[in-house]
């Protein structure tokens, strides 16, 4: 045989494994996934084998749980490596939400500029979260520096009606910053509203699986959930050679 006709067969051989593990786990996806998804009340996305005593992985939109190849159980919580430490459940989820920090559809977020704005950041958030509220006291203490806050309305009607207001002012920037802040009282629309973002901000941080507000995206492709004081914001930056 041939150097071509190796690597010929080489190649084909990889490619029959890969179909093959995909198949497996579309196979596996069929038979568990209804099974799992009547116990957790969701859809299940994928299903597939772990390194872990028999255990597979049950990818949701909303996380992850575990189950056996008969889908008889379902486990809840987190895979914690005893010798590490390390949480192997948030390090696989990590996996199925990778992003490019700058392909993020910046045109449905609010934009804040502080000072020369170099240092760039994304939010989600909720204008009734809060720990976006807290959040907005911390960024308060953050110089020069960008902030696209992603407003998500996810706490109910109420959030709904007072993005819409805050999104369709003449000055959005401000509305937001002054509501946040507790420098205004919570907006009221002032019209028959405006097109919102809010349906593709919804489904953006279902990609990302961000479950709760707020959320931080940093231009370095990595997010950070919940909230963050200005100190370790300014460390995370630092990192990023911000």
């Amino acid at each position: 045989m041939n150097k071509f006709s190796s690597r010929l067969a080489a190649s084909m051989a990889l490619a029959i494994i890969s179909t093959s593990g995909v198949a497996a786990s579309d196979s596996l996806t069929t038979v568990i996934g209804p099974k799992v998804s009547a116990v957790i009340g969701t859809e299940v996305e994928k299903v597939m084998a772990t390194k872990h005593a028999g255990l597979y992985e049950v990818l949701t939109p909303s996380g992850m749980v575990y189950t056996d190849k008969a889908g008889s159980f379902v486990i809840f919580g987190p895979i914690v490596s005893t010798a590490t430490k390390e949480n192997l459940t948030d390090k696989r989820l990590a996996d199925f939400s990778k992003f490019n920090f700058k392909d993020l559809p910046f045109k449905d977020a609010i934009k804040t500029v502080k000072g020369d704005g170099s240092r760039v950041i994304a939010t989600v958030e909720d204008p009734n979260c809060g720990y976006c509220k807290r959040l907005m006291q911390e960024l308060a203490k953050v110089d020069n520096i960008t902030i696209y806050t992603f407003v998500t309305p996810i706490l109910g009607p109420e959030s709904v009606a007072k993005s819409t207001a805050i999104w369709c002012a003449k000055n959005p920037t401000e509305a937001w910053n002054s509501y946040m802040s507790g420098a205004a009282a919570a907006p009221v629309l002032q019209s028959a509203g405006c097109d919102t973002p809010f349906a593709r901000n919804a489904a953006i941080t279902t990609k990302l699986r961000i479950t709760g507000t707020p959320a931080i995206l940093f231009s370095d492709n990595t997010k950070v959930p919940g909230y963050m004081t200005a100190a370790a914001l300014e460390a995370k930056l630092k990192s990023n050679g911000k």
